[in-house]
């Protein structure tokens, strides 16, 4: 809470206008404040072990897992192609949504969250400086992914990188919403359990490491339609095909823009 509290401080305090007393002083511009909301975030998923396991340790784990096995097999040139897109989605889903949602839900159980209501930092400032540690952590996600990925044989098409890396964010973005929607709605407990649960599911049968085409046939007509299922499908299109996915694409924008409406809307500080 101190690290929330001096952000927060220094946002307001460490920026006043020229020319005006120091009783006096305005808050930072919305920028600055969102700013450095987010590399506090960043720097609290980064600090925590429990939160690295979740975003590094495991996707490596379940990218091990589908390389070294044949359940992959004839879905592309190597398991290790076909498995990197969705192990980069899951790491989205992981910080952006289990993440965040645990982290705000037990920082309104403290008061943190009440304290910065306080503060000029506003809902959206809090939302979009949450979106912006999810990326930061992201980035690292990505790299050790990736590096870990090109030791075992992954060769992504280069035109894909482009829409991968925007379809990840932008996925990253949806997660985001959802988790703080989750978080600021119902109980710290709830989100918990809430968050955990979903990451279970949508792991394994909401499209985001296994393709559509091998799960069973009463989950192929729905996974398309949940962020997860749209995700995982647009990165695959991306990097083995080099192409972009459309309807992924428009699925995961109105995931984002539903979601982070509902999330500004009914929040609730404590």
């Amino acid at each position: 809470m101190n690290g929330t509290a001096g952000a927060a401080a220094d946002s307001t305090s460490g920026s006043s206008l020229a020319g005006v007393s120091p009783g006096r002083q305005q808050p930072a511009p919305l920028l600055r404040r969102v700013l450095l909301q987010g590399r506090y975030e960043a720097l609290a998923m980064l600090r925590n072990g429990e939160q690295l396991i979740l975003a590094v340790v495991l996707p490596l784990l379940a990218l091990v897992g589908l390389t070294v096995t044949p359940f992959l097999d004839g879905l592309g040139s190597s398991r290790v192609n076909v498995a990197v897109p969705g192990i980069l989605a899951l790491c989205a889903m992981s910080t952006a949504f289990t993440g965040q949602g645990i982290a705000t839900g037990f920082d309104r159980r403290y008061g943190v969250l009440r304290f910065l209501s306080t503060t000029p930092l506003g809902r959206g400032g809090l939302i979009a400086g949450k979106v912006l540690s999810v990326m930061a952590v992201l980035c690292l996600q990505i790299a050790v992914v990736s590096a870990v990925a090109a030791a075992l044989g992954w060769r992504p098409e280069a035109a894909g990188w482009l829409p991968g890396l925007v379809l990840l964010f932008l996925g990253a973005a949806a997660f985001t919403s959802l988790g703080l929607l989750v978080a600021g709605t119902v109980r710290p407990e709830a989100t918990l359990a809430i968050t955990n649960l979903l990451w279970i599911l949508l792991g394994a049968m909401g499209g985001i490491v296994i393709p559509a085409d091998r799960l069973p046939a009463a989950a192929q007509s729905v996974v398309h339609f949940l962020p997860s299922g749209a995700l995982g499908e647009s990165l695959r299109t991306a990097f083995l095909g080099g192409a972009l996915n459309g309807g992924a694409a428009i699925i995961l924008v109105l995931w984002t823009a539903i979601a982070g409406a509902a999330a500004i809307r009914w929040f609730k500080w404590n």
